[in-house]
């Protein structure tokens, strides 16, 4: 090989390697932050139980708001935090929800808001993560785990950037105190969240 060819060989590689570097360091910060888009009614917090062990009665939660961050390359670096108006149950009937709010549940005149915040997050297989967070519930804080799926990502019609997760846990309700007894087959609730956010290119 004549040194010229051997300079630019040797020039691309150097180049290359920077290139390489730079990308690698880049993606240790490649944090994304967003917004949850409840406002465009593209997430959701839904919960089921079972009814008299023949059924399962659903229900949601009308009305939240937070944000999460992920890291693509590092799925440890992400976070979750919601918050929910516990008066927003919506179960599709006027009589059971005023229940739901009342003393024997959600009791949302001393408690109107629940929360969570993610204590880790960590990558499974493909687009399966666990996420770990407390839950803070009629003034009691427990920790829950949280199998969730990645949905996609992309830009949207309107110049913006959106991300979309799925999630599922249950708990006991006596974990957070309530005792009403609904039935040996009603003692524990599942939690179903369809999260889509909009990335806010702020940070």
């Amino acid at each position: 090989m004549k040194p010229i060819a051997i300079l630019l060989a040797i020039s691309a590689l150097m180049m290359g390697s920077s290139t390489f570097a730079q990308s690698n360091g880049n993606d240790s910060a490649e944090v994304e932050h967003y917004e949850i888009d409840t406002r465009g009614a593209h997430a959701f917090v839904q919960f089921r139980i079972p009814h008299l062990g023949v059924s399962w009665l659903y229900g949601r939660f009308n009305e939240f708001d937070g944000h999460f961050s992920f890291d693509p390359a590092n799925p440890e670096n992400s976070e979750v935090e919601v918050t929910i108006r516990t008066a927003s149950v919506d179960s599709n009937h006027d009589r059971r929800d005023n229940h739901l709010r009342n003393e024997d549940f959600l009791d949302v005149d001393n408690f109107p808001e629940a929360h969570f915040r993610s204590t880790s997050f960590r990558h499974i297989a493909g687009d399966r993560y666990l996420m770990i967070g407390d839950l803070t519930l009629l003034g009691r804080t427990r920790s829950l785990e949280v199998d969730v799926e990645h949905i996609g990502a992309g830009e949207d019609p309107w110049g913006g950037f959106r991300r979309g997760f799925s999630g599922r846990t249950a708990f006991a309700l006596t974990d957070f105190g309530i005792d009403y007894d609904l039935g040996s087959d009603s003692r524990v609730v599942e939690i179903i969240l369809d999260i889509e956010g909009i990335r806010n290119n702020g940070g």
